[in-house]
């Protein structure tokens, strides 16, 4: 099977959250053999542009704190691995669009970053950033919440993968990411169809419907079996009746998951759930890494 990942973007402002990200990030380069691009964005503001005689000055002292922030990933990818190719960029401009913007421009095959950052005057607040990649970005996004960090990238493993699915084209492109990257790094996927009893309730004939829903979901997940037996990688399976992202969490945490693999896309209407919102809550809640992939996304 060929590498499903060949490069990877870590944005960074140097805080504790976006280290975290980084030494994910790190970790899954190593274990793919990605080369690793290291960004970060100074924010171009509006407020500092009235203040001419000053914004000299203020820019290049946070261009100078930029530098040491996409150095310290640098210096730590190359510690974990000296064999990792790494490319440092600091640049000005609106950090989600730029962000996005260096991905397309390089051809990234995943971004990565934490989902909590620094905020205020000379700092970019990477949570919200992370939000607006997560929405607009054509490349999977790997946000890594804080409490994921590790002292150590030697720790840090990819052994068991959560793969929910609502049988929908969206999730269909995550799971070929999913099963690709078990695959690669020889891990086991659990996967969950979720049906959501309330809306059901209020519908006509709920017995009917709901029995459609199980069916449903037991063929989404046979699909995926099927998928994963093709791929030499073990899998397990089943539904669970809930709110979508309240029963990924919690099969995240019962399986003790070390990653979660999800669409930002997905089904709307009664017994289905809309995964786009539902993803931006699980990365919000989750305390593993999230590999959140667009429907745009081309398949490994």
């Amino acid at each position: 099977m060929s590498r499903p990942i060949n490069s990877i973007l870590i944005p960074t402002d140097g805080s504790e959250g976006a280290l975290a990200g980084a030494k994910r990030a790190i970790a899954l380069a190593s274990w793919t053999g990605a080369d690793i691009h290291v960004l970060s964005v100074v924010a171009v503001r509006s407020d500092l542009e009235s203040i001419m005689d000053t914004t000299d000055s203020i820019y290049a002292s946070l261009e100078d704190e930029a530098e040491d922030a996409v150095e310290a990933v640098a210096d730590m990818a190359r510690a974990h691995d000296d064999a990792l190719e790494v490319t440092t960029t600091v640049t000005r401009g609106t950090p989600f669009q730029s962000i996005r913007a260096y991905a397309t421009r390089r051809e990234i095959d995943v971004i990565a970053m934490g989902t909590k950052g620094r905020d205020g005057l000379d700092r970019v607040l990477l949570g919200s950033v992370t939000e607006n990649v997560l929405r607009t970005a054509r490349t999977p996004v790997l946000a890594v919440p804080p409490s994921t960090d590790a002292s150590n990238i030697d720790d840090i493993v990819f052994n068991e993968f959560l793969l929910p699915t609502d049988g929908s084209d969206g999730a269909a492109v995550a799971t070929d990411w999913g099963i690709t990257l078990a695959s690669r790094l020889e891990a086991m996927i659990h996967t969950v169809y979720a049906i959501e009893t309330g809306r059901i309730s209020q519908a006509k004939a709920p017995e009917e419907l709901l029995g459609a829903l199980e069916q449903r979901g037991e063929d989404a997940i046979e699909h995926i079996r099927e998928q994963a037996r093709d791929a030499d990688v073990s899998s397990s399976g089943g539904i669970a009746t809930g709110p979508a992202a309240d029963v990924i969490l919690t099969s995240a945490s019962e399986r003790d998951v070390d990653l979660i693999v999800m669409g930002t896309h997905g089904r709307t209407g009664i017994g289905q759930w809309f995964l786009g919102s539902v993803t931006e809550n699980v990365v919000r809640e989750a305390d593993v890494p999230v590999f959140c992939v667009p429907v745009s996304a081309e398949s490994p």
